[in-house]
């Protein structure tokens, strides 16, 4: 099992080489962690974006960018809809957001016209590495879905599961984490958990453990699950955190990275190509993790 975000990075050198497209590539940060990515043959990249920026940015920090593939388009919407048609064109296998809006690049790889939609619901999956935590931990969806329903959350949990399965974490378990540990008709989201944990037992959802309501501590925590008297295959040991509404993603991931000190690499999954997504404000290893987590998705 991989167990640190460097391990990531050292599988996906086994791996065939893929092509990334890097949508308004002219960031210091996304510079950086791209040439670290083609450096360390984890993929080829072609950088979109205003040309004269890219060669500055990347002279003034020491960037390598020697044999990267440039496309000059300073229009920050032409640049997202020429890097997603790299993709719908095969000469790109996946796609990174740079220095843009989520919605103008996603607004792109949803049209019609680029054929990159899919059939699936599209979510986001950050993957972190917290100091003390004994395994690499899954949260999902802080990023796309603000108030998912039922059948909203089975979809970004099967998009979870698919995420870890390629990083061969058999049957994940996965805790739909909420403010208490027992199912309250007046709080959904354990109504909601407690029917995953169903749907799971009775083969609806496959290829992973499920099972909740389960408060954060008690997901994390086996120390905590047995004060409270929870007997559950999750909780302690819990793969995949799924959290009910955006704003609790949101709030735990950042928590993570900056009150806890934990790594991350961050896609949107459910496209015909995994999209690198991660904070404009993230670090350049987080960036490469998050290149390296998405060269590995099929």
């Amino acid at each position: 099992m991989i167990r640190t975000l460097n391990e990531l990075v050292h599988i996906t050198k086994d791996r065939k080489v893929k092509t990334l497209s890097v949508a308004v590539a002219q960031d210091k940060e996304v510079l950086a962690a791209v040439s670290e990515a083609v450096k360390l043959g984890i993929i080829n990249a072609i950088l979109v974006g205003d040309k004269e920026k890219i060669e500055s940015i990347s002279t003034e920090n020491n960037i390598s960018i020697e044999n990267i593939h440039i496309i000059n388009e300073k229009d920050n919407k032409e640049a997202a809809k020429r890097a997603v048609e790299e993709v719908a064109t095969g000469r790109a296998h996946f796609i990174m957001k740079g220095m843009l809006s989520t919605s103008d690049l996603l607004k792109e790889v949803l049209n019609k016209d680029a054929g990159l939609r899919g059939k699936g619901l599209l979510s986001h999956v950050m993957l972190y590495e917290v100091p003390n935590y004994h395994k690499l931990i899954f949260l999902t969806d802080g990023g796309m879905i603000p108030y998912p329903d039922i059948n909203e959350k089975v979809g970004i949990l099967n998009n979870a599961v698919k995420v870890a399965t390629s990083l061969n974490i058999r049957n994940p378990k996965v805790a739909p984490i909420c403010a208490v540990e027992v199912v309250n008709t007046s709080m959904q989201a354990t109504v909601d958990a407690s029917m995953l944990a169903q749907m799971n037992k009775r083969g609806q959802i496959k290829g992973c453990i499920v099972d909740g309501p389960l408060a954060l501590d008690n997901a994390i925590s086996m120390e905590a699950a047995e004060h409270k008297g929870i007997k559950s295959e999750v909780a302690g040991d819990v793969d995949i955190l799924l959290v009910p509404n955006i704003e609790s993603g949101n709030f735990l991931g950042k928590s993570l990275t900056y009150f806890a000190g934990a790594e991350s690499a961050g896609i949107i999954v459910g496209a015909k190509c995994p999209i690198v997504l991660v904070s404009r404000a993230d670090s350049a290893k987080s960036k490469l993790y998050s290149i390296a987590l998405g060269s590995l998705i099929d």
